[in-house]
């Protein structure tokens, strides 16, 4: 049965960039929290960002515009306040935008929501909190408001909203929720929200509505399929609603495609650049899909998280299999194109053969568009762009992206590269060697950078000072931060890296197979954004990076300064990688050059080495069977980056917003003699997780330095108290949960000072008792 024109998409993207080209959301909201500007002038600003998004895409070319894709935070914090599943904490904050904002930083007397990893990306989403008492009702009018916003500027868009199931999937239960409480048991009542919301949107205009339930990209109970099954069929059972698109992306659809399929939903989106299985499912006449013949299903073959040209041909192929399968086909992007910088215009600075490698948002776009006439239209009718196109890949093709030298080291690896000696043995020699105390107290790296750091670094990139001058304000920066960390009473410090502009691209730019940009901003969360360096050849170390920084910040201190590196797998995950080669072959690039590193701080004097990897739960697979590899790699990668070091020299690692249950054993396998965790927001919830499974030191963080507010000594006694009974004093560090860069320096100073009088006071507890 073919689906009749009219009642289609046509191309499009199932989401955009919101932070701005410019990163003018960030900015607009810092000054907002700062008291500098008003809320009706961060509206200002989001109004003309939406505006100049729903413009852009149409001008595009676009089939459909999606709409509801903006946030001032983050999309699942919205769609909780959409649906009335906010936690009473935040009932008296009656502004949606202040209470989103309270939700997301916490305010006196209401700690801030988790947040945790948006799948197995670096988007990080707030944690929605639900019980059995939780009253659901349609709440925020975002969703409407923003479609009549767009309809007053004559664009019709598509809104999108977070899927019911998935939703309730990525919620925790409430505090005091009852023992055997799950989340899902909602679902009755907030599908009946959600057809509340559908009738508001089709009594405004809207067309098409996009429901996004990537869940079940991952492992899903038959239970859980079954609830997806249910809950689309009561929704595509309301007589007063628009149709109904179901998006699901990160990997394929598996059991969830026919139970979607045999709904009355109107249309699928499927993603298959990482789910490219589910085509298996999709060949003509496959009775395991029935229903799909009535169906749009948006093809998505436009990588949506990744950076590199599309293959025209290849994908042009893949969504033609799906013609004749389904009732319509049209062309997307895989997923949100969230997760990519705006522009690769605006790039100046990169080497023309990287170019020839890379499309960003408004390149996509123009790949989506073009994709989608060769489908409806045949390719004869854009034969001269795919030709262009294929000329651009003979170029890429023809690129030396391979390091013999960096090949054969890796090849001369054995066993004994990737270990140390037993931890046992290693904790008795440092105990003798760094005579640290009884629950030590230290940061995770970063402390506040000012704006003379950015100003000065500014003027470094930019010519104005030159890279002695440039250097000599940074060794000021460190004398300042190692002396006040010393009056702090600190016991293991951190030399505050002034100098690192990111914990990834730093490294990036100093090491041989990296391109960075200069606007590819991409929001990891809040007003948090990143430029992710691309990763497109053989990864060396010309030089030493990190040593000159340290071994000056330990000159000026009798107390251990720590050396601190991020670790390979976060290396990879936080930046956008090369797809012709297995990921483990390229993290093990990564470590041998950090290797390297490692080795040179050692012989430095630098007895503590920090090699962070908060991504390792992110990269993790969505399914159980994809796990095993992706962490014996990510382990193996780990160790090789510090396996060369004595015993009486100390390897830390850091790991923060992540299920940590979920890759205890990789972690435990990283075989660090200290591992740091974030443990602050979730109220010291991942101890459970982490007590039994890591035998060594261990620092769950205690300070959530993602809030304003400044934890007091009682707290902070509680919270180690509490991880002092799970883990004991032989094993406990106090720490922040992450790093300090984007704090003010008063609120560290009052924090870190708490932090020191807060673990003086359980050593004194522990010792005595």
């Amino acid at each position: 049965m073919s689906i009749p024109s009219s009642s289609t998409i046509g191309s499009t993207v199932l989401g955009y960039p919101r932070i701005g080209p410019d990163r003018e959301l960030k900015r607009a909201t810092e000054s907002y929290w700062a008291g500098r500007t008003d809320a009706s002038a961060l509206r200002d600003v989001a109004a003309g960002l939406r505006r100049d998004t729903w413009t852009g895409l149409r001008d595009a070319g676009l089939g459909s515009v999606p709409g509801n894709t903006f946030s001032f935070y983050d999309h699942v914090g919205d769609t909780a306040l959409a649906v009335g599943a906010v936690p009473e904490r935040f009932a008296r904050v009656t502004d949606p935008l202040e209470r989103l904002f309270a939700m997301a930083r916490g305010r006196t007397g209401a700690p801030a929501c988790e947040m945790t990893k948006w799948f197995d990306t670096n988007y990080h989403y707030l944690v929605p909190e639900v019980g059995p008492d939780t009253r659901l009702a349609p709440g925020s009018r975002k969703a409407l408001d923003e479609f009549c916003e767009a309809l007053r500027s004559g664009i019709t868009t598509r809104p999108v909203l977070v899927g019911p199931v998935t939703f309730l999937l990525l919620s925790k239960p409430a505090g005091g929720a009852p023992a055997g409480f799950r989340p899902l048991d909602l679902l009755g009542p907030l599908v009946e929200v959600y057809r509340d919301l559908l009738a508001e949107l089709a009594e405004a205009g809207a067309e098409w509505v996009q429901l996004d339930e990537p869940a079940f990209a991952a492992d899903r109970t038959p239970e859980e399929v079954a609830a997806l099954r249910r809950a689309y069929d009561r929704l595509a059972s309301a007589t007063r609603r628009p149709k109904i698109l179901v998006a699901s992306y990160f990997g394929e659809l598996g059991p969830a495609l026919p139970a979607l399929a045999a709904t009355a939903v109107e249309g699928l989106a499927l993603d298959l650049v990482a789910g490219a299985t589910d085509l298996d499912a999709l060949d003509a006449g496959d009775p395991a899909v029935p229903g799909l013949d009535r169906k749009v299903v948006l093809a998505g073959v436009v990588d949506g998280r990744n950076v590199w040209r599309t293959d025209l041909d290849r994908a042009l192929a893949t969504a033609q299999r799906l013609v004749g399968v389904a009732g319509r086909v049209e062309v997307s992007t895989s997923c949100s194109l969230l997760h990519v910088p705006y522009d690769l215009t605006a790039e100046t600075a990169l080497p023309g053969d990287v170019v020839d490698m890379l499309a960003f948002a408004r390149q996509k776009v123009t790949e989506v568009v073009l994709l989608g006439r060769a489908l409806r239209e045949g390719p004869d009718a854009v034969a001269a762009e795919l030709d262009a196109a294929r000329a651009v890949r003979e170029r890429v093709a023809a690129t030396a992206r391979r390091d013999e030298r960096v090949r054969s080291r890796l090849d001369a690896l054995g066993p004994d590269h990737y270990r140390r000696s037993h931890g046992d043995v290693r904790a008795t020699v440092q105990r003798a060697a760094l005579g640290l105390p009884v629950v030590p107290t230290t940061t995770i790296g970063s402390f506040p950078q000012t704006a003379q750091i950015r100003r000065d670094r500014a003027a470094h990139r930019s010519g104005v000072i030159d890279t002695g001058t440039y250097a000599e304000r940074m060794r000021q920066e460190i004398v300042r931060v190692v002396r006040l960390q010393e009056d702090i009473g600190l016991d293991v410090l951190v030399h505050g890296e002034p100098e690192r502009n990111d914990m990834v691209q730093y490294f990036a730019e100093h090491l041989d197979g990296f391109a960075t940009t200069e606007h590819g901003w991409v929001q990891s969360y809040g007003s948090r954004c990143v430029r992710p360096p691309i990763l497109h050849s053989d990864v060396s170390r010309p030089r030493p990076i990190t040593v000159e920084w340290a071994r000056f910040a330990q000159s000026l201190s009798d107390a251990l300064v720590k050396g601190m590196l991020t670790g390979p797998v976060t290396i990879l995950a936080w930046s956008f990688v090369r797809d012709d080669q297995p990921l483990g072959d390229t993290a093990r690039q990564v470590g041998l050059a950090l290797r390297d590193e490692v080795g040179d701080l050692e012989a430095a004097g630098i007895r503590i080495i920090q090699v962070d990897e908060p991504a390792l739960r992110e990269l993790l697979p969505l399914h159980d069977r994809d796990r095993p590899a992706y962490l014996d790699w990510a382990v193996d990668a780990f160790r090789l980056a510090v396996g060369a070091v004595a015993d009486a020299t100390q390897i830390h690692t850091h790991l923060c917003y992540s299920e940590f249950g979920e890759v205890v054993g990789a972690i435990d396998g990283l075989d660090a003699d200290v591992t740091t965790v974030e443990a602050a927001r979730s109220r010291m919830e991942v101890l459970a997780d982490l007590g039994p499974g890591v035998p060594r030191g261990l620092g769950p963080g205690v300070y959530d330095v993602h809030s304003p507010e400044v934890p007091g000594t009682d707290e902070l006694v509680d919270q180690l108290g509490a991880a002092l009974r799970q883990i004991g004093p032989d094993r406990l560090w106090a720490n922040p949960d992450c790093g300090l860069k984007t704090r003010g320096e008063a609120e560290t100073v009052a924090a870190l000072t708490n932090l020191v009088a807060a673990a003086r006071r359980v050593r004194d507890s522990a010792t005595t008792g």
